[in-house]
């Protein structure tokens, strides 16, 4: 194991190359429809995209008319992100912050937190922090949407490997485990370029489950709203991801 978090090290070109090609515009228009409907959310309304990654659905939001934010601890994903506002000549602030600092008080209407972007801290202090953070950040009567996976769907359906063979020649090479002390599901990626040049990552991101996640919510004055199995509002089920509303009070 390295000293450096593994979420300092993952977030960059890597996870670009990894996850890009799943991830089609039409899939982010159709998330941030989702998004836009749940949450209410109307032009002008300020929205903190929180761990935005390269700001694919922060994009999007701007496009729609909202106020938007982008925090990310990853500069080259950032990079990608100030380079789209350019391209598509959007008005986004983009900030470099780990989500434990979050540097607003009362400023947003919503904040989004999606595609798996909690949980990467060994501590659920740590984790509790975050949501702390996001409810400080909020505005009263503001919503918070979370998107995350879902500890009893990532037991029942676990495979210990699996190998991903990329149009461009690229061999992603999965192994996983899931730490039942902790509640961490731990994956080592290998990826193998077609030179044959090999790269390993490392993550370990603690799953919770429905009622841990509303009592850590609760706890910071983020009342639940709603729950689902996905941002479509199907049901929550042993089979599905997981999709939290909660307003702070």
């Amino acid at each position: 194991m390295h000293d450096t978090p593994w979420y300092e090290s993952f977030f960059g070109e890597d996870y670009f190359r990894l996850y890009t090609p799943f991830l089609p515009p039409t899939k982010t228009q159709q998330d941030v429809e989702a998004l836009i409907k749940l949450l209410h959310l109307e032009p002008k309304d300020s929205v903190l995209d929180l761990c935005c990654g390269y700001g694919r659905h922060a994009l999007a939001l701007a496009q729609y008319g909202c106020q938007v934010t982008g925090l990310d601890l990853s500069p080259v994903l950032l990079a990608k992100a100030r380079a789209s506002t350019l391209e598509q000549q959007q008005q986004i602030r983009w900030l470099e912050s780990d989500m434990r600092n979050i540097p607003f008080s009362g400023e947003f209407s919503a904040i989004i937190n999606m595609f798996t972007s909690f949980g990467y801290f060994a501590s659920d202090e740590e984790n509790q922090k975050v949501l702390q953070q996001i409810a400080k950040a909020l505005k009263p009567g503001g919503v918070f949407l979370l998107e995350t996976i879902y500890q009893p769907r990532v037991i029942r359906t676990l495979a210990p490997h699996s190998i991903i063979r990329y149009p461009d020649g690229l061999i992603v090479l999965e192994e996983r485990q899931v730490d039942l002390l902790t509640s961490h599901n731990e994956v080592r990626i290998t990826l193998i370029d077609p030179e044959g040049k090999r790269r390993e990552h490392f993550q370990s991101i603690r799953m919770y489950t429905l009622t841990e996640l509303v009592s850590m919510l609760s706890a910071t004055g983020l009342k639940l709203q709603a729950y689902y199995g996905g941002l479509d509002t199907s049901p929550l089920t042993l089979e599905s991801r997981l999709v939290l509303i909660s307003q702070k009070q």
